[in-house]
């Protein structure tokens, strides 16, 4: 048996969250056996699959259709199934995301399959600890059929690169003119050198900043740590900033390793999107604000004093 890993892409990039399921995928053979095979469809250039060896890969089946290198469920969803089938896989892994989830939950009907999401850690005795309550608890849950799919939740998993280099092969799907009944007419992208939901560092800034105007010291801050930028859903709906920025229940849910928070109070809805970040910082003048309370550390001042000095700091640390 082994272990496929879905890879997902970005404008011919993989992104890396699929190779921290690769990493995973890698970890759980090692328990478990298998080999680890990853799968990349749409047009990918050979240097970027080259980093699927060392993060745990042995084989990558790549399918080079143009047609895939958007997300098109229907279209993944059958060529993850033929993959499946002919590795004779019995284990399913990728990344928790929008696109992933619904391909995993296709792929569970296909392949009758039993599906966890929002995976943290290796099985242990054949239970999967998944994060759930946007990250306050988590659930011990039993996969009861033989072909299992694990969705792997971002940045909880480090990258490995020992590994070798993993042998590239082509793999070949009849896709039906079903497959692609479903087409994608526009796409709206965010962007930036670092996007969110791939960042390992995000700055977010809320009405505190009290205009667009100020955002720069944010971007400031932003470009010294190689951080991804975003806002509050009060920022975005006032048009100061894009809305593919807003994190929070009801935009981007994001879970880097630091995330630091500028002149948002901290409502539950933006916490339940953020609450999954290794480090929380906060940065506010009023020390009983939600956000101050919930944050692993918080500094009680004027963000325009605050932030240009944490800007310098972080630069000279970096000299």
């Amino acid at each position: 048996m082994s272990i496929l890993v879905y890879i997902e892409q970005a404008e011919g990039k993989i992104k890396r969250s699929s190779l921290e399921a690769v990493s995973f995928a890698k970890a759980l053979s090692e328990k478990e056996g298998g080999a680890v095979v990853a799968l990349a469809l749409g047009e990918i250039a050979a240097g970027e699959l080259e980093q699927l060896g060392p993060a745990g890969a042995e084989k990558v089946l790549h399918l080079s259709d143009e047609r895939l290198s958007e997300g098109n469920i229907l279209a993944h969803a059958r060529a993850a199934a033929v993959a499946f089938e002919k590795e004779g896989a019995n284990i399913l892994v990728l990344s928790k995301s929008s696109l992933g989830d619904a391909v995993a939950a296709r792929l569970a009907v296909k392949l009758n399959a039993g599906l966890v999401s929002n995976v943290v850690e290796l099985p242990d005795d054949a239970l999967i600890n998944r994060s759930i309550y946007t990250g306050k608890a988590y659930a011990k849950t039993r996969i009861l059929t033989e072909n299992r799919i694990l969705a792997i939740k971002k940045n909880v998993v480090d990258i490995r690169t020992e590994g070798t280099a993993a042998v590239v092969q082509s793999l070949e799907v009849d896709f039906s003119e079903a497959d692609f009944a479903g087409k994608i007419v526009a796409t709206e992208k965010a962007q930036g050198d670092i996007l969110l939901p791939e960042a390992d560092i995000v700055v977010s800034g809320g009405r505190g900043l009290q205009g667009p105007e100020n955002w720069p010291i944010l971007e400031d801050l932003a470009r010294a740590l190689g951080a991804a930028l975003a806002c509050s859903k009060p920022v975005s709906d006032m048009g100061w900033r894009p809305h593919h920025e807003h994190v929070g229940q009801t935009g981007i849910k994001v879970s880097p390793s630091l995330y630091i928070a500028v002149g948002i109070s901290g409502a539950i809805q933006h916490l339940a999107g953020v609450n999954s970040s290794k480090v929380i910082v906060v940065i506010n003048r009023d020390p009983d604000a939600p956000f101050v309370k919930a944050a692993d550390y918080a500094i009680v001042g004027d963000a325009f004093e605050v932030l240009p000095k944490l800007t310098e700091a972080v630069k000279a640390i970096k000299k």
